[in-house]
């Protein structure tokens, strides 16, 4: 199980850091662009132009770098599944195709699974304070 965990969460974490990585040092070309005036367009310029993507592409990179590094990979899953929903919502309402959140999403499922005894207090139905 620990190799398994351990491949699972290289195959998730390398592309948030990769990606967060370009974004901020452009040494991969960008993929081209969705066709002019579409829904994923207007959505891709809006997070663009108004400084929300820089703060997802830092929370990329975090989150990348705790669920490799193998310390606090719940937290780190706790910043990226999230990250890895909305990608694939966007693939599947604004662009119409399913693309690379599919995998992300299974991959995030499967180590929230692994690492279930750490997620088991947030389903307590009676939690108790403090």
């Amino acid at each position: 199980m620990f190799w398994t965990a351990l491949v699972a969460r290289i195959m998730l974490g390398l592309p948030f850091i990769v990606f967060s990585l370009n974004f901020f040092l452009h040494f991969m070309p960008n993929p081209p662009p969705p066709p002019e005036g579409s829904p994923a367009t207007a959505f891709g310029m809006l997070l663009f132009t108004s400084g929300y993507f820089n703060a997802v592409k830092v929370l990329e990179l975090v989150g990348g770098l705790l669920v490799i590094s193998g310390r606090l990979v719940p937290l780190g899953l706790v910043i990226l599944t999230p990250i890895a929903v909305n990608i694939l919502f966007y693939e599947i309402f604004l662009v119409g195709q399913a693309g690379p959140g599919v995998p992300l999403v299974i991959l995030c499922v499967a180590l929230i699974w692994v690492y279930r005894p750490h997620f088991a207090s947030l389903f307590a139905f009676k939690p108790k304070i403090g």
